[in-house]
Formats: structure tokens, sequence, C-alpha cells
């Protein structure tokens, strides 16, 4: 899990086009005014699910909105960037367009939005819903890093058993993929920050034609909306931070705060599971030792699943994968069922889930555009000896999920970062809304308060329950409270609950 426990939101598998590109001034020169989207018909192929994409809807549009790729030379090289738009439902009603952010860094908006559709009907109502793949991710010049055979060779790697020998052959691994991201995305890599993604969302904001910018940001998504909160707070209308990150923290306290979180809500499972007949054992001592021997003996006997191998590190990833909802630790009881009765497709289904491969060995760039954004979005580049200390640090707190983190990667990464993201301040912006889960395995529930306190303007709603995100858990409170501020403006009270769904 060293390379990516960190991710906040998986990436969806389905690889999808968007036709239309933003258009120059009438007599061609270059624009002038509020940059333009042409939207047009979505072009897509059907989703994995079998349903049809929401973006068959001949009302759905898809467009693309040209951004400089270096904003220091605005009218130098442009990037395009993807986005898609579901029409308000009522236009009559309408308040103007809800801008989203799902999460990664990484993941496709595009792909996203048309996914969580239905989920989102009530404020459709009187919305345009938007979405977009940020700079770096997808059809918005994502960043790429070798082949399908390069990343099935990354993402199998073994992060056990602890020790020298281990970490040579990821240390060796990280060098050899930061190289591949270097020769195939370059040129990009410099640019494709949080800092340039929320200067790129002030361009959709005035593309759209919305005065304040509505936003929803999951996950990663908050940082990016805090961060555009700090750079142009008079633009801010009702914003919306879900399962949010503390862009303050070191990748050493973000290592540690992770691999709590997910022990503590594995733990919780294995509790969950224990209490009707569970697959992976009948107690939780019993059914935690299956799991730790079903993971040793992968290190050093990889499963068969057809053509390929459920090493120990794509088995630990699909345990992560099925932690981040509750709905689907029934999946990862028959998942872990079945490995451990010498099955592990179900299990490599849950890794492929988390890491955006498709059944054709083709990925979505979750797995590269997120430590490209992330290793962008700060000067910090551990030593060997802060690596060796969060990773015996990690390890004590979860065996599991213990690693070095993001900090192994990003300090050999070819481009350099700096800090200016991890800087909040949203004084002067209208009120926004912090919803933090208090059994959140990504994003742990200290950093909700943290990031409400620095952003000086924001109400805390404070989830009980279980899960990554609580605005689409289901539960009703959580829905209620979040629908009034956006549909009606209505602020929390200070200090709101919700109780588990």
């Amino acid at each position: 899990m060293r390379r990516v426990l960190a991710a906040a939101l998986a990436a969806t598998t389905m690889t999808a086009g968007c036709v239309s590109t933003a258009e120059p001034a009438s007599d061609g020169s270059p624009e002038t005014t509020a940059p333009r989207i042409a939207w047009g018909p979505c072009t897509d192929i059907e989703r994995p699910d079998g349903e049809p994409p929401a973006r068959q809807d001949p009302n759905v549009r898809c467009g693309k909105l040209s951004v400089p790729l270096d904003y220091s030379d605005p009218g130098g090289e442009q990037l395009q960037l993807a986005m898609i738009k579901i029409p308000a439902a009522d236009r009559s009603a309408r308040i103007g367009s809800l801008l989203f952010n799902f999460g990664g860094p990484g993941a496709s908006g595009v792909d996203t939005l048309d996914q969580a559709a239905k989920a989102l009907s009530s404020l459709r109502a009187r919305y345009d819903l938007i979405s977009f793949d940020p700079r770096g991710v997808e059809r918005s010049s994502g960043v790429r890093c070798g082949t399908g055979a390069d990343l099935d060779a990354f993402t199998a790697l073994n992060t056990l058993p602890p020790g020298e020998e281990t970490r040579r052959a990821i240390d060796a691994a990280n060098r050899e993929f930061a190289e591949l991201c270097r020769r195939d995305s370059g040129k990009i890599l410099p640019y494709v920050g949080t800092v340039n993604a929320a200067r790129d969302m002030d361009r959709m904001r005035a593309a759209l034609g919305d005065e304040k910018l509505h936003y929803v940001g999951m996950s990663y998504g908050t940082q990016l909306g805090a961060v555009y909160a700090t750079q142009f707070p008079g633009n801010v209308g009702r914003m919306v931070l879900d399962a949010p990150l503390d862009p303050s923290v070191s990748f050493e306290e973000r290592t540690l705060a992770q691999t709590r979180g997910f022990q503590d809500v594995y733990e919780s499972f294995l509790k969950a599971c224990v209490k009707e007949r569970c697959e992976v054992g009948n107690t939780v001592k019993r059914a935690d030792e299956n799991v730790e021997k079903l993971l040793n003996d992968l290190a050093a006997k990889p499963l068969k699943v057809g053509k390929r191998e459920l090493t120990q590190g794509l088995a630990s990833t699909g345990v992560a994968s099925a932690l981040y909802s509750e709905v689907t630790w029934p999946f990862l009881e028959t998942a872990l069922g079945q490995a451990l009765k010498g099955q592990g497709g179900a299990l490599l289904y849950l890794a492929d889930t988390y890491t955006g491969r498709a059944e054709d060995g083709t990925f979505s760039t979750q797995m590269t555009s997120f430590p490209a954004i992330t290793c962008v979005d700060s000067a910090e580049r551990p030593d060997e000896a802060t690596l060796r200390r969060t990773e015996e640090a990690a390890l004590e707190i979860s065996p599991l999920f213990g690693s070095e983190g993001s900090g192994g990667l990003c300090g050999v990464w070819p481009a350099a970062g700096d800090d200016e993201a991890k800087r909040v301040d949203a004084t002067g912006s209208a009120p926004i809304v912090v919803v933090g889960g208090k059994n959140d395995p990504a994003t742990p529930f200290e950093w909700a308060p943290r990031l409400t306190e620095q952003l000086g303007t924001a109400t805390l709603i404070t989830y009980e329950g279980e899960g990554h995100g609580a605005y689409l858990s289901g539960s009703q409170c959580v829905t209620r409270l979040v629908d009034a501020y956006l549909l009606d403006g209505k602020l929390p009270r200070q200090g709101a609950t919700c109780p588990a769904a």
C-alpha cells in the first residue's frame, strides 16, 4: 500500500471521450473577454455495469475549455480541459452551475458525475451539474507513465515482509516509475498542481457565465476548493467540502493519520463480520490472523487468476479499496473468503477498481495523476531517515497498512514542488460548509476541524457513520443539511451532528 494508500477516491475503470472544443473569438483572434466553452454531444462507450451512461441523454453535453499551461505565460501554450454538463431539470427555478470535484487527485470528474447523476437528482432540479477532468487527469492532458504492463508491475509490487530487501525493491520501482513519468509526461508535470487547477476553476466559472462559483468538493476536492477560496474569496458562492483534507500536514503526518484511519475501519469491518457467520473467521482475532496469513502466503507465492496473479501488494490494495464504504464490506468478506480458499479473482477485481485498471489491461490516470499532483503540491522531499521513521511508526499502528506513504515516490519525482497549496485562508469568502466523518479511513476526522479553522469562514457538520465521504453515504441527515445550504442558502447550526446512516 506504499504507493496508493493515500489516494482519496478510487477512479472509475471506464474510458470515454468527449467531443467539442473551446471556440476562439469569431474573428479568429485570441479571446479578450470571458473564456468560452463550446458544448456538444458526448461520445462514449457503455459502462462496465451495462447501464447506459447518463451522457447518452441528449440533454447532457460535453465540451472543452482552453487554459494556459503556464499561468505566468497566459498567451503561450494552452491545455484543453474536458468538461461535462447535466442541465438543471427545472429551468424556471435554476440557481446556476454547481461544479464538482470528486477527489483523487486523479479521478475523472467527467466519468464520476456521469455515474453519480441519479444520486444528485435533488441538486439537478435547480442546478446545472458540472464536472471536469482537472489538468493532468484523463482527457485533460492526463499524466501517462509507461504502458499497461509497466503499471501492472508497479501496482503488483509486494510490501511484505518489511525489511531491507522489500525497501530496495520499492525504491527501485519508485525510481523507474518516476522516470517513465518524466519520459512520457515531462512537459506537463510542473504545471499540474492544485494552485493551477484552482485558477482553471475560476476560468470555468467565467465561461459558465456565473458571478459566483457554487462548488462541491469531496476528499482531494476539499483541498482544491479550499485553495480556490483562498485565491478567489470574493468569487465563492455556496461551497461544500466533504471528507476534508488538512493541506498543512506533512507526508509523515498524513501517512500516520491515514494508517490509523484504515486500521480502525478494518477492525470495524472484522467486528461487523463476526457478528454473523463470517467467511474470514469466527472471531475477530481468528479473522485477523487468517488475513495476515493470507497476505504473507501471497508475498511468497501469488495466486493465479487467469493469465494474471494476485500478489500481496494487489491483495492489500483490494482490502483498502473495500474499506472506503460500508456498502462494500460484504463483498470484501466474500473476496477474502474466496482468497483463503485459493480463489483470488474477487480480491483482484477490488484492486483493479482502486487502481483504475480495465479488463483490457489499460489504466485510467488515477495511478499516475495522483503522485503527479501530490508531489508538486509540496516542497517536502523526505530523506531516508524520515522515510524509515515514518514506516516504522506506521507498521506499529498497522502491519497491514503501514508504509512510508507518498514521501518515497515524491523524493525521486522529476518535477519540483512548492507549498502554496498548503496555505489556506478564505477570509472574505461567503460561508463554506465542511462535512467530516468520524470513521473515515482516508481523511481522518481530525482533519475536518483543522480545515474548518484554517478557512476562517466555515461551519462544520460532523457525521458519526462509517466510510469515506458523508454526502453520498445514504445519510438523510447529511443530505438534508447540505441540500438546505446548496438549494436555499440555509447554513447548518454550529456543532451540527448527524448519526450514522
